[in-house]
């Protein structure tokens, strides 16, 4: 597929980039030889996409968003998650989400005027967060984490996306 193209794409340029400068390693073992097999069976045709390295080591869904509507997607959801109880999205969404709301619920839970400010300035509705700070310490003072419930759903139609709810325990 478009991966081993790709990968094909950059070790013909590679290999061009080496005999340009007089460099040509030995090729030998399973690896080089796989790799020669597939490059030869893909014609070298690039498609124009740019080659995107790998996210390692970073957390996080980006939800196929840039980052500043990817915030405010997490913000909208967490804050309609805070005043319904429960919401239901794509599971996707549903799982990051999830530790946005718990992050809200520990904030709560702490109820100092800190914590109170940092509620705020990511929830939307200022009275939902007052609320929010009274009732917490309440419902969930024994409970160590684990403030939410995701189910999985039907397949939305139209796209054939996993649904799923989150639900405040």
């Amino acid at each position: 597929g478009t991966t081993v193209m790709r990968a094909c794409f950059l070790l013909l340029a590679l290999v061009g980039l080496q005999g340009a400068l007089g460099y040509a390693p030995a090729r030998s073992g399973f690896f080089a030889a796989h790799k020669a097999a597939a490059c030869a069976a893909t014609p070298a045709v690039t498609t124009g996409a740019s080659i995107e390295m790998m996210r390692h080591g970073r957390k996080g869904a980006r939800l196929g968003r840039a980052a500043d509507q990817r915030k405010a997607l997490l913000r909208a959801l967490t804050t309609e998650c805070l005043r319904h109880g429960q919401i239901t999205t794509t599971l996707s969404k549903c799982k990051a989400v999830r530790s946005e709301v718990d992050k809200m619920i520990t904030l709560a839970k702490n109820g100092s005027l800190h914590s109170r400010r940092q509620a705020l300035s990511y929830v939307y509705d200022k009275q939902l967060v007052h609320a929010l700070f009274e009732a917490v310490p309440d419902r969930y003072g024994e409970r160590e984490g684990g403030y939410t419930r995701i189910t999985r759903g039907d397949f939305r139609r139209g796209d054939n996306v996993q649904m799923g709810t989150i639900e405040l325990v």
